[in-house]
């Protein structure tokens, strides 16, 4: 395959996941070299081609530098438009950007604070609170179920796989970890059918590797 730059991050990461998944999907590779966290992203060498600091981070061959990982996707993506991954036409194209934007919106923004609140990041909070977005989220994974049970595919868009699945198949591994234990993934099935038809596809599943799932989602803490 063809080496397109190099990406600074963690496989693990679901940023980093999504990006190295488009690029085996478009037969492109990308060189990750090694990157240890508050190490290699404070260094003068690292700050001059990324002032901020943060991962996952790109550089191609002509020192073309990309921070965001959906930008990063969308990038590498552009650079095998037969692989379809953006969309075959305008119609397609706003589609995956609408599922795109769900997923980190939707999905994701709410994944990350309820974590965060429940490792006490954000300091006290109220019980009322943290459900609180337990719920604008299981409202969320609702809609995206009853979607996904209309598409006789299995897919976001249209019946091949796009960048829209590839970033809703990590986001769905995430939340696999968080707030849908064993219970919740029950009320799901579509979303989990999801993410198994795209994590398997040849080329994704090392990339995806095996989900490790909780049995238990997150629990508000009774003693904040």
């Amino acid at each position: 395959m063809a080496v397109i730059g190099k990406l600074w991050g963690y496989q693990a990461q679901r940023q980093t996941k999504v990006i190295l998944a488009v690029a085996a999907v478009s037969g492109l590779d990308i060189d990750m070299p090694h990157f240890e966290f508050m190490v290699t992203n404070r260094t003068p060498e690292f700050l001059e081609k990324f002032p901020f600091g943060k991962i996952p981070a790109f550089e191609d061959a002509t020192g073309f530098a990309l921070v965001e990982g959906i930008a990063i996707a969308r990038h590498v993506c552009s650079l095998a438009p037969e692989s379809g991954l953006l969309g075959r036409d305008p119609r397609e194209r706003a589609l995956v950007d609408q599922w795109v934007q769900f997923c980190e919106l939707e999905i994701m923004t709410f994944n990350m604070e309820i974590r965060a609140l429940h490792s006490g990041r954000l300091g006290p909070y109220s019980k009322e609170l943290f459900e609180g977005l337990i719920n604008r989220q299981a409202r969320s994974l609702r809609h995206l179920e009853t979607y996904l049970a209309s598409c006789s595919s299995g897919l976001l868009v249209g019946d091949q796989i796009t960048l829209a699945d590839v970033v809703l198949a990590a986001s769905t591994e995430h939340i696999g970890r968080v707030t849908c234990g064993a219970a919740e993934r029950a009320l799901y099935p579509n979303i989990f059918a999801h993410y198994e038809k795209v994590a398997s596809i040849p080329g994704l599943k090392e990339v995806f590797g095996e989900p490790e799932f909780v049995q238990e989602r997150l629990a508000y803490k009774e003693s904040q």
